[in-house]
């Protein structure tokens, strides 16, 4: 059996060390799967994951020119499904929205000055009847023991 980049294959546990552990692979060949390649979460002490003699699926990662076999247990495993991004919503700013797909690009910039400025108004509107029913205080007000 040829080793193949890509390829999924078992393969028995020959070795362990502080690094990673070497994999005996089917057609006698020895890869080394690094700690990093164990498992998805943080591996401190691979010795709580892998047993010698412990059989394991291995992808084979890299083959390099002198023969060292690079391989992955955690690539080999079926892929989890993903945790929801938290990245924000793609915005397709090339399409336009239904009540403004007619308008010219001065025209909506024209609706989106007069929508501001009316949210303005009712802000500053907001802010003055607070003022005048006494929901702002002065720092003057305030006592300090």
């Amino acid at each position: 059996m040829q080793v193949e980049v890509g390829k999924v294959v078992d393969g028995r546990v020959s070795g362990i060390t502080s690094f990673g552990a070497f994999i005996q692979l089917p057609d006698g060949k020895t890869g080394l799967v690094h700690i990093s390649e164990v498992a998805e979460e943080y591996v401190k002490d691979i010795n709580a994951h892998l047993k010698e003699n412990q059989m394991v699926k291995v992808k084979v990662i890299s083959v390099d020119p002198k023969g060292k076999i690079s391989l992955s247990i955690k690539r080999a495993m079926d892929p989890k499904p993903k945790a929801k991004s938290s990245r924000p919503i793609e915005i397709d700013w090339n399409r336009s929205s239904n009540s403004d797909s007619n308008l010219s690009f001065e025209d909506r910039l024209a609706k989106f000055m007069k929508d501001s400025d009316e949210r303005l108004h009712d802000l500053k509107k907001n802010f003055e009847n607070k003022r005048r029913s006494g929901g702002y205080r002065k720092s003057s007000q305030y006592q300090y023991y």
